[in-house]
Protein backbone atom coordinates (compact mmCIF):
# COMPACT_ATOMS: atom_id res chain seq x y z
CA UNK A 1 0.00 0.00 0.00
CA UNK A 2 1.08 3.49 -0.67
CA UNK A 3 1.53 5.91 2.17
CA UNK A 4 -1.57 8.13 1.52
CA UNK A 5 -3.89 5.10 1.58
CA UNK A 6 -2.42 3.88 4.86
CA UNK A 7 -2.87 7.32 6.40
CA UNK A 8 -6.51 7.41 5.21
CA UNK A 9 -7.24 4.00 6.74
CA UNK A 10 -5.66 5.04 10.05
CA UNK A 11 -7.72 8.26 10.19
CA UNK A 12 -10.91 6.34 9.34
CA UNK A 13 -10.18 3.88 12.13
CA UNK A 14 -9.64 6.71 14.60
CA UNK A 15 -12.91 8.36 13.50
CA UNK A 16 -14.89 5.13 13.98
CA UNK A 17 -13.32 4.67 17.42
CA UNK A 18 -14.26 8.22 18.47
CA UNK A 19 -17.86 7.82 17.23
CA UNK A 20 -18.32 4.58 19.14
CA UNK A 21 -16.75 6.14 22.23
CA UNK A 22 -19.08 9.16 22.09
CA UNK A 23 -22.15 6.94 21.63
CA UNK A 24 -21.19 4.94 24.72
CA UNK A 25 -20.79 8.12 26.78
CA UNK A 26 -23.65 10.32 25.46
CA UNK A 27 -26.10 7.71 24.22
CA UNK A 28 -28.41 8.31 21.29
CA UNK A 29 -31.28 10.78 20.90
CA UNK A 30 -34.34 9.75 18.96
CA UNK A 31 -37.41 11.93 18.76
CA UNK A 32 -38.70 13.66 21.96
CA UNK A 33 -36.62 12.25 24.75
CA UNK A 34 -38.26 11.52 28.10
CA UNK A 35 -36.82 13.49 31.00
CA UNK A 36 -34.53 11.54 33.30
CA UNK A 37 -36.17 9.97 36.31
CA UNK A 38 -35.28 11.69 39.59
CA UNK A 39 -32.93 9.91 41.91
CA UNK A 40 -34.80 9.39 45.19
CA UNK A 41 -31.54 9.46 47.13
CA UNK A 42 -30.30 12.70 45.65
CA UNK A 43 -30.98 16.04 47.33
CA UNK A 44 -32.64 18.75 45.21
CA UNK A 45 -30.47 21.72 44.38
CA UNK A 46 -33.29 24.10 45.39
CA UNK A 47 -36.62 23.73 47.25
CA UNK A 48 -39.53 22.54 45.13
CA UNK A 49 -42.88 24.34 45.21
CA UNK A 50 -45.45 22.32 47.12
CA UNK A 51 -49.12 22.40 46.13
CA UNK A 52 -51.33 21.78 49.13
CA UNK A 53 -54.73 20.37 48.22
CA UNK A 54 -57.58 21.58 50.38
CA UNK A 55 -55.63 24.57 51.69
CA UNK A 56 -57.25 27.83 52.81
CA UNK A 57 -59.25 29.74 50.22
CA UNK A 58 -57.41 33.05 49.92
CA UNK A 59 -60.47 34.63 48.35
CA UNK A 60 -62.05 34.17 51.79
CA UNK A 61 -59.11 34.45 54.21
CA UNK A 62 -58.01 37.73 52.64
CA UNK A 63 -61.14 39.27 54.17
CA UNK A 64 -62.09 37.26 57.27
CA UNK A 65 -60.13 35.04 59.69
CA UNK A 66 -59.70 31.41 58.69
CA UNK A 67 -62.13 28.99 60.38
CA UNK A 68 -64.27 31.86 61.65
CA UNK A 69 -68.08 31.78 61.41
CA UNK A 70 -67.87 34.35 58.61
CA UNK A 71 -65.37 32.20 56.70
CA UNK A 72 -67.60 29.13 57.02
CA UNK A 73 -70.62 31.13 55.81
CA UNK A 74 -68.72 32.47 52.80
CA UNK A 75 -67.47 28.97 51.95
CA UNK A 76 -71.07 27.71 52.07
CA UNK A 77 -72.10 30.48 49.65
CA UNK A 78 -69.38 29.41 47.23
CA UNK A 79 -70.44 25.78 47.42
CA UNK A 80 -73.99 26.72 46.45
CA UNK A 81 -72.79 29.14 43.77
CA UNK A 82 -69.22 28.38 42.59
CA UNK A 83 -69.07 31.54 40.47
CA UNK A 84 -69.43 33.71 43.60
CA UNK A 85 -66.24 35.47 44.63
CA UNK A 86 -65.72 37.43 47.84
CA UNK A 87 -63.27 39.77 46.12
CA UNK A 88 -65.80 40.50 43.38
CA UNK A 89 -68.49 41.13 45.97
CA UNK A 90 -66.30 43.54 47.95
CA UNK A 91 -65.45 45.52 44.82
CA UNK A 92 -69.10 45.61 43.80
CA UNK A 93 -70.18 46.74 47.25
CA UNK A 94 -67.79 49.71 47.03
CA UNK A 95 -69.47 50.86 43.85
CA UNK A 96 -72.93 50.28 45.32
CA UNK A 97 -71.96 52.27 48.41
CA UNK A 98 -70.98 55.32 46.39
CA UNK A 99 -74.07 55.10 44.18
CA UNK A 100 -76.50 54.70 47.09
CA UNK A 101 -74.90 57.40 49.26
CA UNK A 102 -75.00 59.94 46.44
CA UNK A 103 -78.54 58.95 45.43
CA UNK A 104 -79.69 59.51 49.01
CA UNK A 105 -77.81 62.79 49.45
CA UNK A 106 -79.23 64.21 46.22
CA UNK A 107 -82.71 62.78 46.74
CA UNK A 108 -82.51 60.75 43.52
CA UNK A 109 -84.11 57.65 45.00
CA UNK A 110 -85.60 56.20 41.81
CA UNK A 111 -82.09 55.46 40.55
CA UNK A 112 -81.17 53.40 43.59
CA UNK A 113 -84.51 51.74 44.38
CA UNK A 114 -83.59 48.44 42.59
CA UNK A 115 -80.68 48.00 45.01
CA UNK A 116 -82.64 48.60 48.24
CA UNK A 117 -84.87 46.34 50.27
CA UNK A 118 -88.41 47.69 50.54
CA UNK A 119 -88.15 48.83 54.16
CA UNK A 120 -84.80 50.56 53.53
CA UNK A 121 -86.24 52.34 50.51
CA UNK A 122 -89.26 53.48 52.56
CA UNK A 123 -86.95 54.89 55.23
CA UNK A 124 -84.96 56.80 52.61
CA UNK A 125 -88.19 58.19 51.16
CA UNK A 126 -89.31 59.44 54.59
CA UNK A 127 -85.98 61.18 55.24
CA UNK A 128 -85.85 62.85 51.82
CA UNK A 129 -89.51 63.94 52.13
CA UNK A 130 -88.81 65.50 55.54
CA UNK A 131 -85.88 67.38 54.06
CA UNK A 132 -88.02 68.73 51.25
CA UNK A 133 -90.78 69.77 53.68
CA UNK A 134 -88.23 71.91 55.50
CA UNK A 135 -87.03 73.41 52.25
CA UNK A 136 -83.57 71.93 52.62
CA UNK A 137 -81.35 70.90 49.72
CA UNK A 138 -78.04 69.06 49.81
CA UNK A 139 -75.09 69.53 47.50
CA UNK A 140 -72.61 66.68 47.77
CA UNK A 141 -69.55 65.38 45.98
CA UNK A 142 -68.16 61.92 46.60
CA UNK A 143 -64.38 61.84 47.04
CA UNK A 144 -63.85 58.11 47.48
CA UNK A 145 -63.96 55.09 49.77
CA UNK A 146 -61.07 55.17 52.21
CA UNK A 147 -61.67 51.81 53.88
CA UNK A 148 -63.71 48.68 53.12
CA UNK A 149 -63.94 45.56 55.26
CA UNK A 150 -66.13 42.52 55.74
CA UNK A 151 -67.60 42.67 59.23
CA UNK A 152 -69.61 39.46 59.22
CA UNK A 153 -71.32 36.91 56.99
CA UNK A 154 -74.25 34.57 57.53
CA UNK A 155 -75.76 31.81 55.42
CA UNK A 156 -79.00 29.88 55.91
CA UNK A 157 -78.63 26.44 54.26
CA UNK A 158 -82.40 25.86 54.29
CA UNK A 159 -83.29 28.99 52.30
CA UNK A 160 -79.84 29.68 50.71
CA UNK A 161 -80.20 33.26 51.93
CA UNK A 162 -76.85 34.98 52.35
CA UNK A 163 -76.09 38.14 54.30
CA UNK A 164 -72.80 40.01 54.27
CA UNK A 165 -72.21 43.02 56.49
CA UNK A 166 -69.71 45.58 55.22
CA UNK A 167 -67.96 48.45 56.96
CA UNK A 168 -67.27 51.50 54.81
CA UNK A 169 -65.36 54.68 55.49
CA UNK A 170 -66.22 57.18 52.78
CA UNK A 171 -65.03 60.69 52.13
CA UNK A 172 -67.23 63.40 50.64
CA UNK A 173 -68.08 67.06 50.76
CA UNK A 174 -71.63 68.03 51.70
CA UNK A 175 -73.47 71.31 52.02
CA UNK A 176 -77.01 71.78 53.37
CA UNK A 177 -78.82 74.90 52.15
CA UNK A 178 -82.12 76.41 53.28
CA UNK A 179 -84.88 77.78 51.07
CA UNK A 180 -82.96 80.99 50.58
CA UNK A 181 -79.83 79.16 49.44
CA UNK A 182 -77.83 79.95 52.56
CA UNK A 183 -75.51 77.28 53.95
CA UNK A 184 -76.74 76.03 57.31
CA UNK A 185 -74.49 73.00 57.59
CA UNK A 186 -71.35 71.57 56.02
CA UNK A 187 -68.70 72.99 53.71
CA UNK A 188 -68.14 72.86 49.98
CA UNK A 189 -64.39 72.50 50.48
CA UNK A 190 -63.98 70.58 53.73
CA UNK A 191 -63.88 66.81 53.27
CA UNK A 192 -65.83 64.89 55.88
CA UNK A 193 -65.32 61.24 56.72
CA UNK A 194 -68.46 59.12 56.94
CA UNK A 195 -68.57 55.67 58.52
CA UNK A 196 -71.33 53.22 57.64
CA UNK A 197 -72.10 49.60 58.40
CA UNK A 198 -74.38 48.10 55.77
CA UNK A 199 -75.81 44.62 55.33
CA UNK A 200 -76.43 43.19 51.86
CA UNK A 201 -78.56 40.09 51.24
CA UNK A 202 -79.26 37.72 48.38
CA UNK A 203 -80.56 34.20 47.75
CA UNK A 204 -77.62 32.20 46.39
CA UNK A 205 -78.00 29.97 43.35
CA UNK A 206 -80.80 32.03 41.77
CA UNK A 207 -80.81 33.80 38.41
CA UNK A 208 -81.05 37.23 40.06
CA UNK A 209 -77.45 38.39 40.68
CA UNK A 210 -78.36 41.56 42.59
CA UNK A 211 -77.57 42.01 46.25
CA UNK A 212 -80.03 44.23 48.15
CA UNK A 213 -79.17 46.64 50.92
CA UNK A 214 -81.30 45.31 53.78
CA UNK A 215 -79.94 47.20 56.78
CA UNK A 216 -77.95 50.34 57.56
CA UNK A 217 -76.30 51.19 60.86
CA UNK A 218 -74.02 54.24 60.80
Amino acid sequence: MNSPLIQLLVLAGIAVFLILRLRSVLGTREGFEKPPLPNPNSKPSRPDFEVIEGGPDRDITDYVPENSEAAEALAAMKRIEPSFGVSDFVQGSRGAYEMIVMGFERGELNDIQPFLAEDVFDTFVDVVAAREDQGLTIEADFIGVRETSVQSAEFDPETSRAEITMRFVGELTSVVRDRGGDIIEGSATEIKRQKDTWTFARTMGTDDPNWLLVATDA
